[in-house]
């Protein structure tokens, strides 16, 4: 009995125990819109050529030359659409098999030019002085954390939030380390909006998808709504304890209860050493009221006096 699995939004499947890498309604689904794109490729470009042939060339060669760069370019653009979901696949990957060529190629040019013990010893200098530095290997880990969020949140994006109609992924651009953990930033797709990713818990399943300890989502953009901001707390920078270069300031042969000058602050004081008195607030006598002669002027010569009008 052979098994079968549901569809991935990646292409990916597992039917009868052989792994597809793309499936037949996604070939499908593209190979329909490589054909419409062909076609229109072939009108437009292969109008716009042999217009612009013609001038230069008898209208019927201008015509055959038109028509030949639109076929041309609409297979290209045929290519490009039907190969599109293995070329995504690359896109995601991309870091990965960039370093994975260089370390290949990097190591078949250090063998081809030197020898065997010097190139084990460069590779050791290669690996060793990071892994032996703290704030070398502390950035070669964050920026290694920020492409494990990016695939991690590709597949909470395919896995359980709601894409729209066509089944367009959100897009994630840029990825960056921060003192406690990473910042994505992620452009939606037409059709999905931040609320989708707020309700039933969906920030809870970003957190656990993404191994952190909470996830937080908000707009990133004052002008643009389909760009948000994922911010992926990993730790508490704010609970480690701090080394302060105050206390080397404070006079050691002071005693606790020395005696202070007037202008020095206390030192060394405890509950205890301050007087308990009751604090009272000062009671403000009232002013007595001036009397008002009503036959008295005054000009702007003899000033202003506030409790006249009091």
């Amino acid at each position: 009995m052979s098994k079968s699995t549901s569809r991935s939004r990646f292409g990916w499947s597992n039917r009868g125990g052989n792994v597809t890498v793309i499936e037949a309604p996604v070939a499908r689904s593209y190979r329909r819109r490589a054909t419409i794109a062909f076609w229109v490729t072939l009108s437009v470009i292969g109008l716009l050529a042999a217009t612009v042939a013609s001038h230069y060339l008898h209208p019927i060669l201008g015509a055959l030359l038109g028509g030949f760069i639109g076929v041309a370019l609409g297979a290209v653009v045929f290519a490009l659409v039907v190969a599109w979901p293995v070329l995504r696949v690359f896109w995601h990957w991309l870091t990965e098999i960039a370093l994975g060529l260089l370390a290949v190629y990097g190591w078949i040019a250090v063998m081809q030019s030197t020898s065997l013990v010097v190139s084990l010893l460069i590779v050791a200098l290669v690996v060793g002085v990071p892994a032996a530095i703290a704030p070398i290997r502390r950035r070669i880990l964050a920026w290694f954390w920020c492409v494990v969020v990016r695939h991690r949140l590709r597949m909470c994006f395919a896995a359980f939030i709601a894409t729209n109609r066509s089944g367009s992924l959100p897009l994630i651009l840029l990825a960056r380390s921060t003192p406690a953990g990473e910042r994505v930033w992620v452009w939606l797709r037409p059709g999905l909006s931040l609320r989708d990713l707020e309700q039933d818990g969906q920030v809870q399943k970003l957190a656990v998808a993404c191994w952190a300890n909470e996830v937080r989502v908000m707009r990133a953009s004052r002008k643009y709504a389909a760009m948000i901001r994922v911010d992926i707390t990993r730790r508490e920078p704010l609970a480690h304890t701090i080394v302060s270069p105050l206390p080397d300031y404070v006079p050691t042969d002071v005693p606790a209860n020395a005696p202070t000058s007037p202008g020095m602050p206390p030192v060394g004081l405890d509950l205890p050493d301050v007087p308990d008195k009751p604090v009272t607030a000062p009671t403000e006598t009232p002013r007595p009221r001036k009397p008002r002669n009503p036959t008295t002027t005054t000009s702007p010569s003899d000033g202003f006096d506030p409790s006249d009008y009091a």
